[in-house]
């Protein structure tokens, strides 16, 4: 991935992460894999437990410590009510968001025309 594509995945990682976590309840190190399997391979471990802390301390999510066979007990995030509010809005910002881009983009190849004559 490159510079540009890793900065704009920075933008919208808190919505990828809520995203996953609406499917099902998940833990640190399954959100990173489960972002890996979905072509997220860049994205390090660090960035996705600052992440959660920083949903965790919003309120978005519901965390509960559960055992571990190794080590000690993992963190499960589920998300809640107010992060499916935020994930809905995330969702709908998205579509409004890539509507407009791809206009602009299709409108771009009509205007490079324009003026020529």
């Amino acid at each position: 991935m490159g510079k540009q594509a890793t900065e704009m995945l920075k933008g919208i990682l808190e919505g990828v992460v809520l995203a996953i976590l609406s499917r099902r309840p998940a833990y640190g190190y399954d959100i990173t894999a489960r972002l890996r399997a979905q072509g997220f391979s860049d994205i390090a471990e660090g960035t996705v437990y600052a992440l959660l802390v920083r949903i965790e301390q919003r309120g978005l999510v519901d965390v509960e410590k559960v055992p571990s066979e190794k080590g000690p007990p993992r963190k499960v995030y589920t998300l809640n009510g107010r992060g499916q509010e935020y994930l809905d809005e995330f969702w709908r910002t998205w579509a409004l968001l890539t509507e407009r881009l791809e206009r602009l983009h299709d409108a771009g190849t009509d205007d490079d025309t324009e003026g020529e004559g």
